[in-house]
């Protein structure tokens, strides 16, 4: 009895595994995270040695200057994207969201003062991700684009193969030309 409880525990413990090991993530999130966390440093320190130099730095313009780069820090910090079988992920600091890519509603671009990418699924959950995660990461863009064609190909996606076009256009585009780059073709 004992023999068959473990060998499902096991089971169960390579189902997980192996779920953990599909899912794809956004490989620069780390990065992209120090990089926030160092222009919020450098702000904060560059306010702390004018108003130390100009001999005006007090407590109260001490927690205003760190006020202020913990909000810009907040404003520049990434989302972490990821994605497996038939689910988006979007993590901000306060709130995750996430939808079912195989049952997408719609795929917009909103174009603006930086380009984002509007997925939103049948249960009216939608996310919203720079696209240049997907043409950074690969396996992230293969997830969506799977699940995409199948959402299409149950006829749930009723706007949106433009915008999926535009980012496989704009990814094979950069895959040519890093491949030129590396090949000095370029």
């Amino acid at each position: 009895m004992e023999h068959r409880n473990d060998a499902r525990e096991d089971d169960l413990i390579g189902d997980r595994a192996r779920a953990l090991e599909e899912t794809a993530h956004d490989r620069r999130w780390a990065r992209d995270v120090r990089d926030s966390v160092r222009c919020a440093a450098v702000l904060l320190g560059l306010l702390f040695l004018i108003d130390w130099g100009a001999d005006t730095l007090t407590s109260g313009r001490a927690t205003l200057w760190l006020t202020l780069a913990v909000l810009l820090f907040v404003v520049l910090c990434p989302a972490r994207v990821s994605a497996g079988e038939g689910w988006l992920a979007s993590r901000r600091l306060l709130r995750t969201r996430r939808v079912r890519t195989d049952l997408l509603v719609s795929v917009r671009c909103l174009d603006g003062v930086s380009q984002r990418l509007l997925l939103r699924d049948a249960f009216g959950d939608r996310v919203e991700i720079d696209p240049q995660v997907l043409v950074n990461n690969p396996d992230l863009w293969h997830r969506l684009h799977e699940d995409a064609q199948k959402s299409l190909a149950h006829g749930t996606m009723t706007c949106g193969e433009t915008a999926l076009r535009r980012v496989s256009q704009r990814l094979d585009h950069e895959n040519a030309a890093a491949v030129f780059k590396l090949s000095d073709l370029d």
